[in-house]
């Protein structure tokens, strides 16, 4: 597992929403409160966020571009296809990330071994506050009627008062 962030995409109502805390540590030391976690992809039409290391995260970025541009923005062919090229590629395959993907009708999780999750109830979470923040939008989304973004970022709020490397500098994105 990943440690020093939280990252959180949900899907309702037509609507995704990804989210991420805001703190880079090192060790034992926060050395920052404000970082990016998350991005928009193709066109403004699919968000991403990464957990692992920053530079691993940008090149995965850059690669997942590439695959939407070749797919034409198809999330599931280009993370099928990004999650091979990782898995085989010498360079790729030494990076440490995992990047959580979506757009308004599919939620995934792509890992380094190839492994693409795509979670039955449209939420995505990863990082070592993602079990906290998973279970509590999924709360959120079972047992309220709040939009995607107010769950994402109550949820990740919560997991900041539980996992000591997640603050509540959050930065959200929504298509």
């Amino acid at each position: 597992m990943f440690k020093s962030t939280t990252v959180l995409g949900i899907i309702r109502d037509k609507k995704a929403v990804i989210g991420a805390d805001g703190q880079i540590t090192f060790n034992n030391t926060i050395l920052k409160h404000t970082a990016v976690k998350v991005r928009k992809l193709y066109k403004g039409k699919v968000l991403a966020g990464f957990a692992g290391s920053v530079a691993d995260a940008l090149t995965l970025f850059e690669r997942m571009e590439e695959m939407l541009e070749r797919y034409s923005g198809d999330l599931k062919k280009a993370s099928v296809e990004l999650a091979r090229l990782w898995r085989q590629d010498k360079v790729l395959r030494r990076l440490e990330a995992l990047l959580a993907v979506l757009d308004r009708e599919n939620a995934l999780i792509i890992s380094g071994s190839g492994d693409i999750i795509e979670p039955e109830n449209k939420i995505v979470a990863i990082g070592s506050g993602a079990p906290y923040a998973q279970a509590a939008a999924y709360a959120l989304l079972k047992h309220t009627d709040m939009d995607a973004r107010s769950i994402c970022e109550e949820a990740i709020r919560i997991a900041s008062r539980i996992c000591v490397y997640t603050n509540d500098k959050i930065t959200i994105l929504e298509i």
